[in-house]
């Protein structure tokens, strides 16, 4: 591992900077707005967000073919930069989401470029540990950027700037890396019919993570707010969620790799119902209960979009499984811009508890839905289950992810990056997840 960190230092520390800046400005953005409007508005800054990420899964091909890696990540930060310091600048909401959408989009090109680098240098027997750390990287920014509010609880402009300067300074060790240009890349196609029928358990765990996952990001600094938190409080609060999506990869994978994955995903979902009950129906919970009830929350909330890739994975061939992950990306961002929208509405007309109440709801529909008795495995792959690879959600990652996935062949992944096949017509079999 010690090695693996030295190769790719310059590209973890990019990442790191990246999403320390990311994570800041979100809870940065809800928090000034919970001062001044509802949180409809909170939610659609966090859907605008979304709708620029799956948006930039597409821009982001076609600039990186047109300028080159490079170009493309220098071009993009620099846009997120002057974004950044233009919420400081206007003073118009329909403005913040246009800057919003335009952040979310640039990102996302960020996020290939540094994942086709990764993917092309890594070797095929580490590309897990590779990704392990890149995702660690990635989470522990995000925990960082809710640091910075515990140690300056000031809301002002100064933040903002603490947001730029990481955008800025994530350009240096990619603008001055030695490693070679990775190749070209061409969208993968998303197939949607036929991943609707031979994954629908998987695509509804997904939209279901994506409604959560979007709604946690955009309300729950709102939420907090709304519960008397101060600034230092909220960014403690937001911290030890966050951190608890990094905690529960290793142990989800274990298990994972134990037990029915349906079976899981089920359960998942009804301890998580059962544990955001208490915050869905409290007026008030001190500080010394929420943390620890919303972190076992969180545990089971960013449970769910691993569980999903894993069981997808295991009945889908090699050769779609980076289309795969665009699908799935695509319908965690759909959800990631639904969740935010909806649970905005019902906080601002019933209070800031229906952000748990809408978890609970969320739970309960997949419990519903997902039927383990169900699956057919007719088009199980060999060897299934797969080994479970940790798996951050989409705030940090793009349908590249599966290029550094151990469990998808080294040439199969070259072909698919690299050319642009026409999608199969869906089969009439019976659908492989019930």
């Amino acid at each position: 591992m010690p090695v693996i960190w030295k190769s790719f230092r310059s590209l973890y520390f990019a990442t790191l900077l990246m999403l320390l800046g990311t994570g800041l400005l979100g809870t940065y953005l809800a928090l000034r707005l919970a001062e001044s409007v509802d949180g409809l508005w909170v939610g659609a800054m966090m859907a605008a967000n979304y709708a620029g990420l799956v948006l930039g899964g597409k821009v982001g091909h076609r600039l990186i073919a047109r300028v080159g890696h490079i170009r493309a990540y220098v071009s993009c930060a620099g846009v997120v930069t002057a974004a950044v310091l233009g919420f400081g600048l206007i003073d118009w909401l329909p403005a913040w989401l246009a800057l919003r959408m335009l952040i979310g989009m640039s990102a996302m090109c960020q996020y290939m470029v540094i994942e086709s680098w990764l993917n092309e240098q890594a070797e095929a027997k580490s590309r897990g540990l590779v990704f392990s750390g890149y995702m660690v990287a990635s989470y522990l920014g995000l925990v960082l950027g809710q640091m910075v509010l515990v140690i300056h609880p000031a809301l002002g402009v100064e933040l903002l700037m603490m947001v730029a300067l990481c955008f800025s300074l994530c350009l240096v060790p990619v603008a001055l890396t030695r490693k070679l240009h990775p190749a070209p890349l061409r969208p993968a196609p998303l197939e949607p019919r036929f991943f609707i029928k031979r994954v629908p358990q998987s695509l509804t765990t997904t939209l279901a993570a994506g409604l959560t996952i979007g709604s946690f990001y955009g309300l729950a600094p709102l939420y907090a707010a709304r519960m008397g938190l101060q600034t230092q409080q909220v960014g403690l609060f937001m911290g030890v969620c966050i951190f608890a999506g990094l905690v529960v990869q290793w142990p989800l994978g274990w298990l994972s790799d134990r037990y029915d994955r349906a079976r899981l995903i089920r359960g998942c979902a009804l301890l998580m119902g059962v544990a955001a009950l208490p915050l869905a129906v409290l007026p008030r919970v001190p500080l010394e209960l929420l943390l620890p009830m919303a972190f076992v929350v969180c545990l089971l909330q960013f449970a769910l979009y691993p569980l999903a890739v894993a069981f997808s994975n295991d009945h889908v061939e090699a050769e779609r499984r980076v289309s795969l992950t665009a699908m799935l990306l695509v319908t965690f961002g759909v959800g990631a811009c639904i969740g935010p929208l909806f649970g905005g509405v019902v906080m601002k007309y019933f209070g800031a508890n229906m952000l748990y109440v809408f978890f609970v709801l969320c739970s309960l529909v997949l419990v519903w839905r997902i039927k383990p008795d169900a699956v057919t495995n007719l088009h199980q792959v060999e060897n299934a289950p797969l080994h479970h690879v940790p798996m951050q959600d989409s705030t940090a990652s793009s349908p590249l992810t599966a290029a550094l996935d151990p469990r998808v062949d080294e040439q199969v992944v070259q072909d698919v990056m690299t050319t642009s096949p026409s999608p199969e017509p869906a089969p009439e079999a019976q659908a492989q997840q019930g």
